[in-house]
């Protein structure tokens, strides 16, 4: 299948779909099927929202400025399940260091520790 428009919420061909699903669509896209000649309309829609760190806002400690620290953390190719929770913590892949970059409270919490390689270099 190939997707040949993708539309915001808004733009001509989203109306109908944007009074059906409101705030909660992202986009709709046409997806046509070479094989069969179809048409396929498909939406992208918000299943969820909830706030990222909920609980780390109670813990005093968590304002502090050691802990706003972003350090760089050193994970092998091969460990994809460390690797996604670190990309669910919001940790950020810097390629040119091979280093993923996370705020110290998020190393602290995953236990990653050990793995700290030094403060994130800063992109520029």
């Amino acid at each position: 299948m190939i997707t040949q428009t993708t539309l915001r919420p808004g733009q001509k061909g989203t109306k109908r779909l944007a009074k059906k699903y409101g705030e909660r669509l992202v986009c709709v896209r046409y997806r046509y099927d070479q094989a069969t000649g179809r048409r396929y309309t498909t939406v992208e829609l918000i299943e969820e929202e909830i706030e990222r760190h909920q609980a780390a806002t109670i813990d005093s400690k968590q304002d502090s400025p050691g802990n706003q620290e972003r350090l760089g953390v050193r994970i092998g190719y091969e460990e994809t399940e460390l690797r996604d929770k670190v990309k669910a913590a919001g940790g950020i892949w810097r390629p040119r260091y091979k280093l993923w970059e996370l705020p110290y409270q998020d190393v602290v919490a995953l236990g990653l520790e050990s793995r700290v390689v030094g403060a994130a270099p800063t992109e520029s």
